[in-house]
């Protein structure tokens, strides 16, 4: 097991809950892992696939993945292919071809494939070294990507009553482990719950405003790194990219409503490090396997914290540093909200709604990020500071607003309660536009008395307003503020109120240190350069030669010859023979250059 990880893989440890997973599948006992992304899942099936004998079938949801997955299982010398729709009959004969003589490791099909009853005859022909389910988590209801399709796949136990069933998730609260387990009904197996931590990830929220300018601004503080940027509507994700476009960056977008064609080229052309930008729908799911991933910034509000976990997670899965930014004010909630409200299912409405009322809380809290995240999937933080988040790395205090809260809330009783935030605001700066004076709102007592702190400021305190519950917003398009209980209690000095107010807000916030040696920068871009070549030359995605972190270690290690190589972490036996000799030519001309 060991020899095979680090001659195949080239690595010379397992990550943490790894071994046990493999150990577990070796002994052909099910497994149900829930690993955060960049744990490893994958290493945890294809280890074992080599050394039983038989075909791993892997049931994937992401059609758009699996070519990315066999490449990346076939760089490592293992015999893989996939099964879908995106092939031809010739393509898909050969890979049955393949199946039935008992030459291949792995298979990847999606469940659609695995519902036909032809598909399923020929299984019963192939010996099966283990079923594995990717994404396990679309068989459960109450997971946030539920798939109809995933239901079939409690066939697999008594289809194949001998073979070893193993479920891999990401994202799963405790409720959506056990709904795994019961619809599955794996036996007897051997559960994984990891930390749900990553602690390479920055987390930071801000209030957003003029987002064309913000999303800029965080760009160019990452000048030239992989990043995606999802927006709700294909209306906003078109004129992000357009904006983009026009100020120079590489970017593409990514929705449903681009053509099949489209879309593969976009995301092929940013896996492959043409385009460095991607802007994505968030309710269209994205294949992406990129490994080298710096920056995925949120311009609008994630269906769910789930979502937002999952998204965020496609930054950083080499393990490297990466950077986690989320954009929120509270007019985000009534455009949730106008689609929630659109939907039939009243079970599936409630459901939403308690999932938008969590991720806008999650928004405006004041509390850890990283805290607030693994408490939501049943994880205690152990650390008082993550130093990795807005919330910690801030230097805040909280401020008395009592007198300011009751302003507002003074302008919202005064006004009956049938005006919305900007109103209000308008109300207490003292502005003179045509619906102040139309309505004779300039001569109420509150006119003008907020004109001390900017309008910026008060759509900060009607968020916070909003967020602890002092005030609410009605629904629709056009919704109003009005009071809740809290309200009274406030305005009466029987309770006070209080903000976290920011000291000091950096433009870009420190990334979490990385674990690596330090490296030489120079030498690591010319190993990209000479990546980005064989990659264009086989076809194949960068990080599929090597990621940026097997990189950073030739660029801090310097290795000179093949058995020097061979102790970098992702270089095994067949990368070395396929990639090794370009790169140690590199590595020989830079440093007798530099000696």
């Amino acid at each position: 097991m060991r020899n095979t990880l680090r001659k195949v893989f080239g690595f010379h440890e397992f990550r943490p809950n790894q071994e046990s997973v493999v150990r577990s599948l070796l002994e052909k006992r099910d497994v149900l892992a829930v690993m955060p992304t960049g744990g490893g899942k994958s290493l945890c099936y294809q280890l074992p696939a080599l050394l039983l004998p038989g075909t791993c079938m892997v049931i994937s949801p992401l059609i758009a993945l699996m070519k990315d997955q066999v490449d990346g299982a076939r760089a490592n010398g293992i015999r893989a292919a996939f099964l879908n729709s995106s092939q031809n009959p010739d393509e898909r004969d050969e890979v049955m071809r393949q199946l039935l003589s008992g030459s291949l490791d792995l298979l990847y099909v999606a469940p659609e494939r695995f519902i036909l009853s032809h598909f399923r005859e020929t299984l019963s022909r192939v010996p099966l070294s283990m079923a594995v389910i990717d994404e396990a988590h679309c068989i459960s209801e109450w997971g946030h990507d539920f798939r109809p399709d995933y239901l079939s796949l409690s066939d697999l136990v008594t289809l194949f009553p001998g073979t070893p069933v193993a479920a891999f998730t990401a994202t799963a609260t405790p409720r959506v482990q056990q709904e795994i387990l019961d619809k599955l009904a794996l036996r007897n197996p051997f559960i994984v719950r990891a930390s749900f931590d990553r602690p390479n990830l920055l987390y930071d929220v801000r209030f957003k405003e003029h987002v064309d300018a913000q999303l800029v601004s965080l760009l160019n503080s990452n000048p030239g790194k992989a990043a995606i940027i999802y927006r709700t509507s294909r209306k906003s994700v078109n004129d992000t990219t357009a904006m983009l476009q026009a100020k120079g960056f590489r970017a593409l977008p990514y929705h449903a409503g681009l053509s099949d064609l489209e879309r593969k080229k976009n995301q092929e052309a940013f896996i492959r490090d043409q385009a460095e930008i991607i802007v994505a729908t968030i309710a269209f799911g994205m294949g992406i396997d990129k490994s080298n991933i710096r920056l995925v910034i949120h311009a609008d509000l994630p269906k769910s914290i789930e979502n937002y976990y999952q998204e965020t997670g496609r930054a950083g899965r080499d393990g490297e540093p990466a950077s986690c930014t989320l954009l929120f004010s509270q007019g985000d909630i009534p455009k949730m909200r106008f689609f929630i409200d659109a939907m039939t299912d009243e079970t599936e409405r409630d459901r939403a709604l308690a999932a938008l009322s969590r991720v806008s809380a999650f928004a405006a809290t004041s509390v850890c990020r990283r805290r607030t995240l693994l408490n939501y999937f049943g994880e205690q933080y152990p650390h008082d500071n993550c130093n990795a988040c807005d919330i910690c790395l801030g230097t805040r205090e909280v401020v008395d607003a009592t007198l300011e809260a009751q302003m507002v809330l003074s302008a919202i009783v005064r006004t009956e309660e049938r005006f919305g935030a900007t109103h209000i605001v308008d109300i207490l700066t003292g502005s003179r536009n045509k619906k102040i004076l139309d309505f004779g709102h300039d001569r109420l007592k509150t006119y003008g008395v907020g004109k001390g702190h900017d309008k910026k400021y008060w759509r900060r305190l009607i968020d916070e307003l909003l967020a602890q519950k002092v005030i609410e917003k009605s629904e629709g398009l056009y919704p109003t503020l009005f009071l809740l209980p809290k309200a009274s209690r406030v305005l009466r000095r029987e309770e006070p109120f209080d903000i976290v107010r920011t000291l000091e807000k950096k433009a870009t916030l420190p990334l979490p240190k990385s674990d690596n040696l330090p490296y030489d920068n120079k030498l690591f871009e010319l190993l990209r350069t000479q990546r980005k070549q064989i990659a264009d030359e086989q076809q194949i995605p960068p990080y599929v030669v090597f990621s940026d972190r097997t990189l950073h270690d030739m660029a801090a290690n310097l290795p000179r010859t093949a058995e020097a190589m061979l102790t970098v972490s992702g270089v095994g036996e067949v990368k070395l023979q396929r990639y090794g000799r370009q790169f140690l030519r590199l590595i020989d001309r830079y440093c007798d250059d530099q000696a």
